[in-house]
C-alpha cells in the first residue's frame, strides 16, 4: 500500500547523501518533495501541512546543523514525525475489571467488519481469551450466516439467536449476548453491528442504541484503508455521532495509496489499534506506529518478523535442528530442509516476510513476482523421493530424477535444480558455522558473501606475494603445510576455530 510513498521518500533522501551540511535551500527542496509524496499518497491536507511544518522547524534547528551526518538526521526526523502522525505509542485494548469485556465494531458496509470480527476473535483466542462473536447485523442479507462461518473457521463461539435478513432486534440481541457470555464463561464479547452504504441517521441511531444497551469497554471504528481521504470524513462523522475509542484499518494489503492510515489518527485524535493486511484470518495484528513508519521508510520491521517466528517455530524443532547443525552440515537432510520450509510457510506469505527485511524496497518488483506455489512444488518433489534419497541426495542419478519428476508432476530439470540448491544451502551452513557469514546476501550488514566482498577476497588472494627472505619463506611454507595436515586429520585451523559463528545473545533463545 505504501510503495509509492516509500519510493518518493527514498528518492528524496538519496539526493541528500554525501552533503556535509544542509543549506536552507536543501531543506526547502526536501520539504517540497516530501509534501508532494504525501499528497500523492492521498494524505489529508491538514495533516500534510502540520507534518511539513514540523519537519522544516526541526531540520533548520541545531539537531541537524551540528550532526555528523545531516542527511541521516533528516531521515531520523521524518521517521519520528511519521510515528507521531500515526499515533505515537502503541495503544492496547482495555479489558473490563469484571468480565466480560465488550468490544463493539462499527463502520460502513463493505469495510470488512464481519471478517474482522473473526480475525479479532482468533487474535484474542491466541492471547488466551475466550471470545464470543455476536451477530447484530440483522439487515444485510446472509450477514448472520457469514459471521457463523467465520466464527467456525476461527474456532470461536458465536451468538446468533435471530436469522437476520431484516428479521430481529439488534439492540435486544446485543443486550442478551452479555448475559449469555456470563453464563457460558466467555470473557470477551465482540459485537458485529450493521453498516450502510453511506453515513445516515438510521445507522447512527442504531449504533448509538447498541452502545447504550451494552456499555462497551471499547468501540472500534473499522476503516477500509482503500477509500482514501473519504475514510477520514467517515471517521469524523462517526466520532461526532456515536463516538469511538480506537480505529481498525482493514485491507492494508490493497493497492490504494495509504492516505487513510496516515490521516485518520491525526485528524480524529483516536489511535489506530489494529491492522488487517490480508484475507486469511491470521493476517491481523496490533498496530505499532513505530514499526509502520519503519516500513514506509524501507527500514524493515524485524521486531514483527521475530514475533512471528516465536509464535510459529517449535522449541523442540529448534533444539533438534541446533543439535544436528552442531554435528556438521552433512547431518542436514532433505527431510530437515522440507521441515524448515514448512515452518517458514506457516509464518505467512513469503513476499510479506521478505518485505519486513530492511532495504527490501529496492527489490519489491522481484518480491511481488514471487510465486508462492514454488514452495508447494518443492515440497512435492521432496515427498516423491525415497527415505534413502532424502537422507543422501548424492545417490540421485538420472533414472531416479526421472522417477521423482514423474511422481511430483514437474520437469526433470526442476528436480536437478532443487538438489543443487540443497547442496548450496548445506555449503552456506558450513560457512556460517565457520564464521564466514551468509553467502549470496549482498548489502545486508553482518551477512557477508556479497559479490563485492567475494571479488575483494579473490583479488587479495591473487595478489599475495611470497617473502623474498629465504628463511621467512621456508617458515611460511612449513606453517602452510602444517595447516593442510591438520585439516586432513579433521581439525580446523586455529584461526578458523577462533572465528566460530556466534549468535547474538538476544537470538540464542530461538536456537534452544
Amino acid at each position: 500500500m505504501f510503495d509509492t510513498l516509500s519510493d518518493r521518500l527514498a528518492a528524496t533522501f538519496k539526493s541528500l547523501r554525501g552533503k556535509g551540511r544542509l543549506s536552507p535551500e536543501d531543506i526547502d527542496a526536501t520539504a517540497r518533495e516530501i509534501r508532494i509524496a504525501l499528497l500523492e499518497a492521498d494524505v489529508a491536507l491538514p495533516v500534510v501541512r502540520d507534518f511539513i511544518k514540523h519537519i522544516k522547524e526541526r531540520a533548520a534547528g541545531e539537531e541537524v546543523s551540528r550532526a555528523l551526518n545531516p542527511a541521516q538526521q533528516v531521515v531520523k526526523i521524518v521517521n519520528e514525525e511519521l510515528v507521531g502522525i500515526l499515533g505515537g505509542e502503541t495503544r492496547r485494548l482495555r479489558f473490563a475489571k469484571q468480565p466480560p469485556t465488550v468490544i463493539m465494531l462499527a463502520g460502513l458496509q463493505g469495510a470488512g467488519k464481519t471478517t474482522l470480527a473473526g480475525k479479532l476473535g482468533l487474535w484474542l483466542k491466541n492471547q488466551g481469551h475466550s471470545p464470543l462473536l455476536v451477530a447484530c447485523d440483522l439487515q444485510r442479507p446472509n450477514a448472520v450466516t457469514q459471521l457463523s462461518v467465520v466464527a467456525e473457521r476461527a474456532g470461536v463461539a458465536v451468538y446468533a439467536p435471530e436469522p437476520g435478513n431484516g428479521v430481529g432486534d439488534p439492540v435486544k440481541v446485543a443486550e442478551d449476548s452479555v448475559t449469555y457470555a456470563k453464563d457460558k464463561v466467555h470473557d470477551v464479547v465482540i459485537v458485529d453491528t450493521a453498516g450502510r452504504l453511506g453515513i445516515d441517521q438510521e445507522l447512527m441511531r442504531q449504533a448509538a442504541d447498541i452502545r447504550d444497551a451494552v456499555s462497551p469497554d471499547e468501540v472500534l471504528f473499522v476503516v477500509d484503508a482503500m477509500i482514501g481521504q473519504d475514510a477520514v470524513n467517515t471517521a469524523e462523522a462517526f466520532r461526532d455521532g456515536v463516538g469511538f475509542d480506537g480505529v481498525v484499518l482493514s485491507k492494508l494489503d490493497g493497492d490504494a495509496r495509504g492516505g487513510a492510515a496516515l490521516s485518520v489518527a491525526h485528524v480524529t485524535g483516536k489511535q489506530i489499534m489494529f491492522a488487517s493486511n490480508g484475507e486469511k484470518l491470521d493476517e491481523f495484528d496490533a498496530f505499532h506506529p513505530d514499526r509502520m513508519a519503519s516500513r514506509i521508510l524501507d527500514m524493515g520491521d524485524l521486531l514483527s518478523l521475530i514475533e512471528k517466528a516465536e509464535q510459529t517455530f517449535s522449541q523442540a524443532e529448534a533444539e533438534k535442528m541446533a543439535s544436528k547443525l552442531a554435528k556438521g552440515p552433512k547431518e542436514f537432510t532433505l527431510d530437515d530442509f522440507l521441515s524448515q520450509m514448512e515452518q517458514v510457510r506457516k509464518m505467512g506469505s513469503l513476499s510479506k516476510l521478505l518485505g519486513m527485511l530492511p532495504g527490501m524496497g529496492q527489490m519489491k518488483d522481484q518480491i511481488n513476482n514471487l510465486d508462492e506455489r514454488d514452495v508447494d512444488r518443492t515440497a512435492a518433489i521432496i515427498k516423491s523421493m525415497t527415505p534413502g534419497e532424502r537422507a543422501e541426495p548424492t545417490i540421485i542419478n538420472g533414472s531416479r530424477r526421472a522417477r521423482i519428476a514423474r511422481g511430483s508432476g514437474v520437469e526433470v530439470g526442476a528436480v536437478k535444480n532443487l538438489v543443487e540448491r540443497f547442496f548450496e544451502a548445506r555449503k552456506m551452513m558450513s560457512r556460517m558455522a565457520q564464521g564466514g557469514g551468509m553467502p549470496g546476501m549482498p548489502g545486508m550488514p553482518g551477512m557477508g558473501g556479497g559479490p563485492g566482498r567475494q571479488k575483494k577476497k579473490q583479488k587479495q588472494a591473487k595478489g599475495k606475494q611470497r617473502s623474498g627472505n629465504p628463511m621467512k619463506r621456508k617458515a611460511e611454507e612449513q606453517a602452510a603445510l602444517a595447516r593442510k595436515e591438520q585439516a586432513a586429520l579433521g581439525g580446523a585451523p586455529a584461526q578458523e576455530q577462533d572465528n566460530q559463528f556466534e549468535l547474538p545473545d538476544e537470538f540464542k533463545k530461538f536456537m534452544g
